[in-house]
């Protein structure tokens, strides 16, 4: 049996791929290389494979908790099996950019010991220069590669070619995702928090799920939707101005998806004259039938979901970038300050 072949068959969750793989970047650098690139390979597909899954709905008869397990390690085994497959192209990329970090091959300019002196003998040296495949441009450009491999001849290659788009914004919000410094964070969770509160008691939502609401929908109050004039329009969370709405207005460009794929369109959004009346209008908003399933909820994730699932935001990664917030350490350490 081929190594190809053995490393296919194995678990997804088989702990000591961990340790092959540190012992193959000692003796083989590039053979080791290959198998990293495949890693990253089969860690793009699951994304694709999470991306589509998410359209799916996840709360069926028969739908569990152990079900959603047992769903996602299958997904984990396939997604190995198609990385170890070379068909869709994810590997070779990431391999040819990394490739130029490792010294020429023997004969080539260059012997075993060098390579062992650059490597230092050790995983931690040995893969420090392939933390460049965590970069957004490798990662996108494998993304897109599998688009193009996937256009769209049938309806299975179709979803894949937008799965891989989703995937790709996946990969663009999370490296774009604002650090926020503490300090800001606790400044922008005390300026909020009175309101949020009071939104918290109308709706049964915790308050600091509000919170990371708005810290979503203005990155943490840097990029709140401005007037015309400069001011500010103490819109939070991005709620348009639709027919109903009598209040003032302003244009402002957003990113809207459609059928997984990101559009910048020019979209009217209301206009506060407060952070308290856009916290009232937001829990005005939370109350209406449609989004009635996120009322209530004490689990971050859940709530995020429910938002998605009514339709708040047509992004497909919304949920997943909600929860982060909510479960992550900038709104935990702004709390604790």
């Amino acid at each position: 049996m081929k190594p190809d072949d053995l490393s296919a068959n194995r678990l997804a969750v088989d702990v000591r791929q961990t340790e092959d793989l540190r012992l193959k970047l000692k003796q083989n650098p590039r053979e080791g290389l290959k198998q990293v690139a495949q890693q990253f390979e089969s860690l793009f597909i699951g994304m694709m494979l999470k991306s589509m899954r998410d359209t799916l709905p996840q709360d069926g008869l028969f739908s569990s908790d152990q079900t959603r397990l047992y769903t996602s390690m299958l997904d984990q085994q396939l997604a190995q099996k198609l990385s170890t497959s070379g068909q869709l192209g994810f590997a070779r990329l990431i391999e040819q950019q990394m490739g130029r970090f490792l010294p020429p091959e023997e004969g080539a300019g260059g012997g075993a010991g060098g390579l062992g002196a650059s490597l230092g003998g050790g995983l931690q040296e040995a893969v420090s220069p392939m933390s460049a495949l965590a970069s957004p441009e490798v990662m996108r450009q494998a993304l897109l590669l599998a688009r193009e491999k996937a256009s769209a001849k049938d309806g299975a290659r179709a979803a894949a070619a937008a799965a891989a788009n989703v995937a790709a914004g996946a990969v663009d919000s999370a490296a774009t995702a604002p650090q926020m410094p503490a300090n800001n964070g606790r400044e922008f969770v005390n300026r909020l928090w009175p309101h949020a509160v009071e939104a918290s008691q109308a709706t049964g939502v915790p308050p600091h799920f509000l919170i990371a609401h708005a810290a979503l929908e203005t990155g943490w109050g840097k990029s709140e939707i401005r007037r015309a004039d400069g001011g500010t329009s103490y819109n939070l969370f991005g709620i348009k101005a639709g027919k109903s709405w009598r209040g003032p207005t302003v244009n402002a460009t957003t990113t809207e998806y459609e059928n997984g794929r990101a559009e910048t369109v020019e979209e009217k959004f209301r206009v506060y004259g407060s952070y308290a009346e856009a916290f009232r209008d937001y829990a005005n908003l939370l109350q209406r039938p449609r989004f009635s399933g996120a009322l209530g909820h004490q689990d971050g994730t859940e709530f995020a979901r429910s938002l998605q699932q009514a339709g708040y935001a047509t992004d497909p990664m919304y949920a997943d970038k909600l929860g982060r917030i909510i479960n992550g350490p900038t709104l935990r350490q702004a709390l604790q300050g």
